[in-house]
């Protein structure tokens, strides 16, 4: 599954890409139910990952090449296995009882409420030592946190405290709309018929066809993200950024990224199926705000090729979805593999280890086909997940010595971003259609028109695209 250690020895690859700074996902210790986004222990490494040791040498060494460290943590739930849900879960009189979201049945024995797990079936689960349901908006593997409950908040604070002092850079906060409850968990109201869901990459579960009033988006959560700033605001400069999967992913966005919040966050977005050019561009620049962060892939979706390019070996989309995106206004989070112009993998069933993708098949296949290894080279062995020949064939190896390579134009892209692009002020829109564009940032044009599958950046200096 890769190691601290192996990061370490990839830092120069990664600089090279001209990135400034890398997300890395959970690598705490977890039984591994959602691959690590279940952690059972906030303080410690996971054996498979390495050591506290290992992470301190990948924060000295990345430093040393300029690169900031971000980890992502998982805080609106932990894993079943930790040590405080087990407590938690013994009784309702003990020290850790209302850590976790529990709740007594209705009278007929049923869950108290409607609430769905985005995961599919009943977001809550019977604890029959305690007689109560206890809540979890993902796997049963994950109880939720109880975030009203004062000694929970100082102790998740006390873990951010901990990593912060370990000297990295900034915190991804997963699911961070999710971390506060309606304490009256009142039903959720079903969702109109004509009402599409557009809060994050969910397929053929039930939890779309509600209405999320009262299982999320509280605004509670504005005090305790207020708290946590205040926290960062005691280091030099560690960068917040939060995860927001909402019907109302703008307005919850710009609330949570206010001065005395979060630095940053980010959505879903631009993470759907369906490609719409003028609205992803008029969308990203009527929202100019340097401090929204946008990505056009995550360990989340299907990668961007396969998922808005019709031919998924076509190199133009590799390059207008680059470019697009290394030309919008914020924060940009490219996904590893993106810069070798990765399709999605088509992977078989018995290949499968993703339990979201297991739940779902064949309707929906998970999220394997985007998380496979890196090919490093051609002859990379398969690891955690197989990789597929088209994947071979767009080795990292191969790729650094072809200078027209996606590799080597993903670089010459992001270089431009960092240094010659005006990124303080909002881009000019020359000319946009359903499936062309024309947008101008200071003395560079860049010119997509999806239609003839024509691409052209340039400036008076230079032509980056020929």
């Amino acid at each position: 599954m890769g190691d601290l250690k192996g990061i370490i020895s990839k830092l120069s690859y990664i600089s090279s890409l001209n990135v400034q700074g890398i997300w890395i996902t959970p690598f705490f210790k977890s039984p591994n139910k959602d691959f690590g986004y279940d952690i059972s222990d906030y303080f410690n490494v996971s054996e498979e990952h390495g050591s506290l040791d290992d992470f301190k040498d990948l924060v000295k060494h990345a430093h040393q090449l300029n690169l900031k460290i971000m980890i992502d943590l998982a805080i609106s739930h932990s894993s079943e296995e930790c040590e405080w849900f087990k407590e938690s879960r013994k009784s309702r009189d003990n020290e850790f009882a209302d850590w976790y979201v529990w709740a007594d049945p209705k009278p007929d024995g049923s869950p108290p409420n409607n609430w769905q797990s985005i995961f599919g079936g009943s977001a809550w689960t019977w604890e029959p030592r305690r007689r109560q349901y206890y809540l979890h908006n993902f796997l049963k593997e994950q109880p939720d946190f109880n975030f009203h409950h004062e000694p929970t908040r100082r102790k998740i604070l006390e873990a951010l405290k901990y990593w912060m002092d370990l000297g990295i850079d900034g915190i991804r906060l997963d699911v961070c709309n999710f971390y506060f409850h309606s304490i009256g968990l009142e039903d959720n109201p079903p969702r109109p018929k004509d009402e599409a869901y557009t809060g994050g990459s969910i397929t053929n579960s039930p939890y779309q066809y509600q209405l999320h009033v009262f299982d999320k988006d509280q605004k509670d959560n504005l005090n305790f993200l207020e708290e946590l700033r205040a926290l960062a605001d005691n280091y030099d400069d560690i960068f917040l950024m939060a995860e927001i999967a909402s019907d109302n992913q703008m307005e919850i966005m710009k609330e949570y990224s206010s001065a005395c919040r979060l630095h940053s966050a980010y959505s879903f977005e631009f993470l759907v199926d369906d490609f719409n050019l003028e609205k992803l561009v008029s969308f990203n620049h009527s929202n100019f705000r340097e401090n929204l962060s946008w990505s056009f892939s995550n360990h989340d979706v299907v990668r961007i090729v396969s998922r808005w390019g019709d031919n998924r070996n076509d190199r133009f989309y590799f390059k207008a979805f680059s470019t697009l995106l290394s030309f919008l206004n914020g924060t940009l989070c490219y996904f590893q593999g993106e810069e070798l112009g990765l399709p999605e993998a088509d992977l078989p069933y018995e290949s499968l280890v993703d339990p979201y993708g297991l739940a779902f098949y064949p309707e929906f296949k998970g999220r394997d086909g985007c998380r496979t290894p890196i090919p490093w080279k051609s002859n990379t062995e398969d690891l955690w997940l197989p990789i597929p020949l088209e994947h071979r064939n767009l080795n990292v190896e191969d790729q650094e010595s072809d200078v027209d390579s996606n590799l080597n134009f993903f670089r010459k892209i992001l270089k431009i971003r960092n240094e010659k692009l005006d990124l303080k002020n909002n881009f000019e829109i020359l000319k946009l259609g359903a499936e062309v564009c024309k947008l101008k940032r200071g003395d560079y044009v860049l010119e997509i028109n999806f239609k003839k599958k024509k691409l052209n950046y340039s400036s008076s200096s230079e032509s980056v695209i020929p």
